[in-house]
């Protein structure tokens, strides 16, 4: 069973210049991309129509580091909304693979080719240094318990899987199955889980 928290809107940021080239960010700093500015936008358009004027009724949060909170100024000025940063929303640390690629974390740890191929999800929390499971499910849980209202969330691929994954009551396995991508705003209420594309905004 799922939590009951109110309704969300969620966003992951636009592409990052790391996205770009295939390095992975965890806590580490990297700001959006041309076309992760493209994509802020173009969420910005989807979720003022869905809104359809209840931009008001919404507060929003966003994780401070630089790329979802620039996505989140771009996308949450068509309805008039500041997120307030929120330092539990950040992206799953990596330890010592952030800002590595895959070919170079293959490369200094063999044996994590295989593990990625075996559970890519939970592959991200094996990291040397890195944040365990349970770890980032307690934290992202204390963000969920203090919602007072609506929310609007922008936040990281990882960290969204799990927020999503806790609020619809899935486990690890289930949460890996979620729809993830760049430039798409998620819409949950009521324990039904939306995917609202942005295509016909020009994003990519």
């Amino acid at each position: 069973m799922g939590l009951l928290v109110p309704e969300l809107y969620l966003m992951r940021h636009g592409q990052s210049e790391w996205n770009r080239l295939g390095r992975h960010q965890g806590r580490l700093e990297s700001p959006l991309s041309d076309m992760g500015r493209t994509q802020a936008a173009a969420m910005g358009q989807v979720l003022a129509a869905d809104l359809a004027g209840r931009g008001g009724a919404f507060a929003a949060l966003t994780s401070p580091q630089i790329r979802a909170a620039e996505t989140a100024r771009l996308a949450l000025a068509p309805v008039g909304v500041t997120a307030r940063p929120d330092p539990r929303l950040v992206e799953v640390g990596m330890g010592a693979w952030q800002g590595l690629t895959d070919a170079e974390i293959f490369a200094r740890w063999p044996d994590s080719q295989a593990r990625r191929g075996a559970d890519p999800f939970g592959w991200h929390f094996t990291a040397p240094g890195g944040e365990s499971f349970d770890g980032i499910c307690a934290r992202i849980e204390g963000v969920l318990a203090d919602l007072a209202g609506p929310t609007i969330i922008v936040g990281h691929g990882i960290a969204l899987l799990v927020l999503r994954g806790l609020v619809l009551g899935l486990d690890r396995a289930a949460m890996a199955e979620l729809p993830r991508g760049q430039g798409v705003v998620w819409h949950i209420e009521g324990g039904v889980h939306r995917t609202l594309s942005t295509a016909r905004h020009g994003s990519a």
